[in-house]
């Protein structure tokens, strides 16, 4: 009888059990986890976080859902699940590396009868996500930094100026490393112009309400895409931008919106590009000297399809290699 009861006894107490190691986004709210994750959490026989302050514990506890703040051992948590038994790890955010650490080393002794190890994520970041994180730090830096914490729109304007040059650059280099680093410079100011417009007495934004103004803008000057219109080629794609973006701006002249400040080539190729587009009969203004020619030569470019900017660019590179061929010849 007793000979009996301790061979039926065996097999569960050699059952290995399961270790499952649950990890999660800071960038998704707490709570909001996959239903594999909450399986887990329901049908475990232990719950462990070693973070008190874990964000996802008050929601596993509203559950219903006991968790056990511990930080066990590898042997410790081998040594939990014996007998079949499974214990879930709610992971912090450097992602338990001493407990997977001597999980592996335990594994790799072949001297202990291992549980069955998963890794369950139960939150997962959707595209864009990381741009929280870039958000919070902008956030910490310009209240923790002297420097930034003194930058006003007018003082980073220069900044804004430089790094799309430095972007434009990378792009007709062909350099695609480059191109990702340049892009995020230009990310930057962005998200440092928004923090510094939350702080505005009067009239304050956020980065959320500069994303919230681009995505109405573009939802509404694509119905080809969020709409009824119909658009087959680029050509008909622009005429809706065109017709959209004149319904909002209202404005009494096709000059109206055109930065004077930019380049004079590339100024002068826009006023050509808005006239040609309004249909307008605006013969060139004569004049004497280059900058009546240049402005010939912009509109030209412009009605050939040719960006001045970046054809001036293109020879001036040339020019500036044949200086270079010629100092070390």
């Amino acid at each position: 009888m007793n000979t009996t009861s301790a061979s039926a006894a065996e097999p569960a107490a050699a059952a290995p059990g399961r270790i499952v190691l649950l990890t999660t986004s800071h960038r998704v709210a707490p709570g909001l986890l996959s239903w594999p994750a909450w399986q887990a959490l329901r049908t475990a026989d232990r719950v462990l976080c070693a973070d008190a302050a874990h964000p996802q514990l008050p929601y596993l506890r509203e559950a219903g859902i006991t968790v056990s703040e511990a930080s066990p051992t590898a042997e410790e948590l081998v040594a939990a699940c014996a007998g079949g038994r499974t214990a879930v790890v709610v992971a912090t955010g450097e992602g338990e590396p001493a407990l997977t650490d001597g999980l592996a080393r335990l594994a790799g002794s072949g001297r202990v009868f291992m549980p069955e190890l998963e890794l369950l994520p139960a939150s997962y970041d959707l595209p864009g996500a990381r741009l929280l994180d870039l958000v919070q730090v902008m956030d910490r830096i310009r209240v923790e930094c002297p420097w930034s914490a003194q930058r006003t729109h007018r003082g980073l304007a220069k900044y804004a100026i430089e790094e799309a040059y430095e972007l434009v650059e990378a792009i007709e280099d062909g350099d695609r490393d480059e191109l990702r680093e340049e892009l995020g410079d230009v990310l930057l100011q962005v998200v440092f112009h928004a923090r510094i417009a939350e702080e505005d007495p009067e009239e304050p934004f956020s980065v959320d309400d500069v994303a919230g103004g681009i995505v109405a803008k573009l939802i509404h000057r694509h119905p080809h895409v969020f709409g009824e219109e119909t658009a087959a080629t680029p050509e008909e794609v622009k005429e809706h931008w065109l017709r959209t973006k004149a319904e909002e701006k209202q404005r009494t002249s096709v000059t109206e919106g055109v930065p004077l400040h930019q380049p004079g080539l590339a100024l002068a190729a826009k006023l050509a590009s808005r006239v040609r587009t309004a249909g307008l009969d605006v013969p060139l203004p004569r004049g004497e000297g280059i900058g009546y020619e240049l402005l010939a030569l912009a509109a030209r470019a412009e009605a050939e399809g040719v960006d001045p900017e970046a054809a001036l660019r293109a020879a001036a590179r040339a020019y500036r290699d044949a200086i270079k061929q010629k100092e070390t010849a």
